[in-house]
């Protein structure tokens, strides 16, 4: 028996990084799993790689800052697997030039916000209903250790976009716990993905964040799935309106020893 058996999974930005793990792992406990990713071709080849390990997965192509696109998204899902039961919304980018406050290019700032915080209201908006017509679903959406404290390094447009996701869910949670939808946040810790190995692939600017994780290492994003395993799963029946931190202790931490 797995923890989402008899459960349809839709996961944004599905194709790589924690979304990626997610797909295998939601799968492997039991959901069917749709792998919704801008890069069809990544989605597409993950969903075959689930599928030859003798579970369920199958792949859509989404723009999570468009309506029409992400309302085709959770359509699919409904087509495919006749309901809707959870949504982990991975889909998420962070330019290497979101920087300071005057340094940040306000067509960066929009980026950011178009696909963090929109795309995310969005595909908790097309999906709400589909998992009322199924009686209630869990929703699980990425924040931020930084929707709690400042970064080491400044990163403004990611930043509030992860502050605005942890209030959204926040809300979301009180206006729909009566209604049998939970939602809840997770809020991860510097986490080795492809994305942030780009980023920090400066030296110094990789030890400046590394310093602060008292464990001493970036997190992985099997890490990260399994904690949204538990909150997407029944196990996490009576957690609505939570935010998950984990993050390596960063924020228990003011000053980490050497």
């Amino acid at each position: 028996m797995g923890r989402l058996d008899n459960k349809v999974a839709l996961i944004t930005g599905g194709a790589s990084g924690i979304g990626a793990a997610a797909s295998e792992l939601f799968a492997k406990e039991g959901a069917k799993v749709l792998i919704a990713d801008r890069d069809l071709d990544k989605a597409l080849d993950l969903a075959k790689s689930i599928d030859s390990q003798g579970y369920v997965a199958s792949a859509v192509s989404v723009d999570v800052s468009d309506e029409s696109s992400v309302a085709k998204m959770v359509a699919v899902a409904k087509e495919s697997y006749g309901s809707l039961n959870v949504l982990f919304t991975c889909a998420g980018v962070f330019p290497g030039d979101d920087g300071g406050v005057l340094d940040t290019p306000l067509s960066t700032w929009d980026f950011v916000q178009s696909i963090n915080l929109k795309g995310l209201w969005l595909s908790c908006r097309a999906a709400i209903p589909v998992m009322l017509e199924a009686g209630g679903g869990s929703i699980v959406n990425v924040a931020s250790f930084v929707s709690f404290m400042g970064a080491a390094t400044a990163q403004v447009a990611y930043t509030a976009s992860k502050g605005g996701v942890l209030a959204l869910s926040r809300e979301m949670a009180v206006e729909y716990a009566r209604k049998n939808i939970r939602v809840n946040a997770i809020c991860p810790g510097p986490i080795e993905t492809p994305l942030l190995k780009e980023l920090l692939s400066d030296p110094e600017r990789r030890n400046r964040r590394l310093v602060h994780i008292p464990i001493g290492r970036f997190g992985k994003s099997e890490e990260i799935a399994k904690a949204a395993l538990f909150l997407a799963s029944d196990d996490a029946s009576f957690v609505t309106g939570a935010s998950l931190l984990v993050d390596g202790g960063i924020t228990a931490a003011y000053v980490t020893p050497e």
